[in-house]
């Protein structure tokens, strides 16, 4: 044995080498960003990563947050699942979701809704328009099929397994990865009822901005769209920013949009009301 291998100071001192190291995708701590919305002060800025192509990435953020999400590079495909953080067992229902708001595209100012009637997370701001309610994410089994590899630990990971992980470092198992939704890769119904995924690859930097209605755990998965067309693994880094904001007040315009988008958000003030 030779080299950091047979020598642990060796290895130590390798490994304290490579602090500072600064890469594409990684977290910053603390973060950092010089491209916040204006008002948003150092100390209320949570959140700051960029995940890599096949990577996932998951945290807990408090009521009134913000989650910005910017695809860098076009082909980024955002899977996401939420869950109350007070309660996880409340989580997102995609098809709840579609049904209470009569629409099952997702664009600004449309909700993401619970399990329990409750808005999770609104969607404030939107210049991609490209989003999934329908498909779900790929897994082990389906990219072995087109990839030849869908483990974990290989290099085409899969969506589910990436969901379980993310989910695990809350004390989740699997029985609580669920349906989820996917931005920034969309997915049309045609009229004889067959599926047509818009894929892309996109304008560089679209972005988009959520709104947390309760403190939530999310949970993202950056992982090539499971019914996307092209032979070759494809997705690109996304970037994932957050910071602290207010509560959202009894005028806006999102909460009051609609009868049945008001009563969930009824829902949650009166869940807050306890």
């Amino acid at each position: 044995m030779t080299g950091t291998l047979a020598n642990p100071l060796a290895a130590r001192d390798h490994a304290r080498a490579m602090g500072g190291t600064v890469v594409e995708t990684m977290p910053i701590l603390p973060p950092e960003a010089d491209d916040l919305p204006e008002g948003v002060v150092r100390q209320d800025h949570l959140w700051e990563e960029t995940i890599a192509s096949g990577g996932y990435t998951t945290r807990r953020l408090p009521r009134g947050s913000r989650l910005r999400l910017i695809d860098l590079k076009g082909d980024a495909c955002a899977s996401i699942q939420i869950f109350n953080a007070e309660m996880p067992s409340e989580r997102l229902n995609v098809a709840d979701t579609v049904k209470v708001q009569w629409n099952a595209y997702l664009e600004e100012g449309k909700l993401l809704l619970s399990d329990m009637g409750r808005v999770l997370m609104s969607i404030v701001t939107d210049d991609a328009g490209t989003h999934d309610c329908f498909c779900g994410t790929s897994n082990a089994a389906t990219n072995l099929a087109k990839y030849g590899e869908g483990r974990n630990s290989g290099a085409y990971p899969n969506g589910r397994d990436r969901f379980l992980l993310g989910a695990a470092k809350h004390g989740l198992t699997r029985r609580d990865v669920h349906p989820c939704i996917n931005l920034f890769k969309g997915a049309r119904i045609e009229d004889d009822g067959t599926i047509t995924p818009v894929i892309g690859p996109f304008d560089p930097a679209r972005e988009m901005v959520l709104r947390a209605e309760m403190e939530v755990i999310v949970v993202i998965a950056n992982v090539p769209h499971v019914l996307d067309p092209r032979p070759e693994y494809s997705v690109t880094p996304l970037r994932v920013s957050a910071w602290r904001g207010e509560v959202t007040p009894e005028t806006d315009p999102i909460r009051n949009a609609t009868p049945e988008g008001l009563r969930a958000f009824l829902n949650v003030e009166d869940y807050f009301r306890r």
